[in-house]
């Protein structure tokens, strides 16, 4: 002989009071979509409000002993889900600031290494500038239009009016001039000043 359904509320919940499964499963599918639209209106997400709802019913098994004791359910439920609902949209808040600070954070450090890096060549540039000022003449001249201006050793002779062989000494001193200062005075460039000599 098959159980009628219990359609009375205080019933079903006294039931539910006594571990009743079956007249807990009659209180979820009589609530759980009025629920569940109420918790959408709040949460505006389907996986958060589908959540929420099963954390409430989760609840109010977990508390099933006190249901006799309701007289109002359905206000009692809302009210759980409402607290419920607003801790779980508070919890997501704070997660959501706290992955914004991080990538804020991440972001400013990344900022000021590129702006460290981006200075420091600047500087090793001055310098490697510096350090060519103070090679003689046409080392200087010879060094500025092979590095500088790309052009090759034999073109260089011709521009200058010296030999190839010339040009081959000069840029062997002025190369040697610069390392030797820049490795005394600037240690921290010479990895920078050595990619640029390659």
């Amino acid at each position: 002989m098959q159980q009628q359904p219990v359609n009375n509320i205080k019933e079903l919940l006294t039931k539910v009071a006594e571990g009743n499964e079956k007249a807990f499963r009659q209180v979820f599918d009589m609530y759980h979509h009025q629920l569940g639209e109420f918790i959408m209106r709040l949460a505006e997400s389907e996986r958060i409000t589908q959540e929420i709802v099963q954390d409430v019913f989760l609840k109010i098994w977990i508390n099933r002993s006190t249901l006799a004791e309701i007289d109002c359910f359905k206000a009692y439920l809302f009210v759980v889900a409402k607290n419920h609902a607003f801790n779980c949209l508070k919890q997501i808040a704070r997660e959501k600031m706290r992955q914004n600070e991080w990538v804020d954070s991440v972001v400013r450090a990344a900022s000021i290494q590129q702006d460290d890096e981006e200075n420091n060549v600047l500087i090793s540039m001055n310098k490697i500038d510096e350090a060519v000022s103070l090679l003689p003449p046409q080392q200087q001249k010879v060094y500025l239009l092979s590095r500088m201006e790309g052009m090759r050793q034999q073109a260089i002779a011709s521009e200058l009016n010296i030999s190839l062989e010339t040009v081959k000494k000069h840029m062997v001193l002025a190369l040697r001039f610069l390392k030797n200062h820049l490795r005394a005075n600037i240690g921290l460039f010479l990895f920078i000043f050595s990619q640029h000599f390659k």
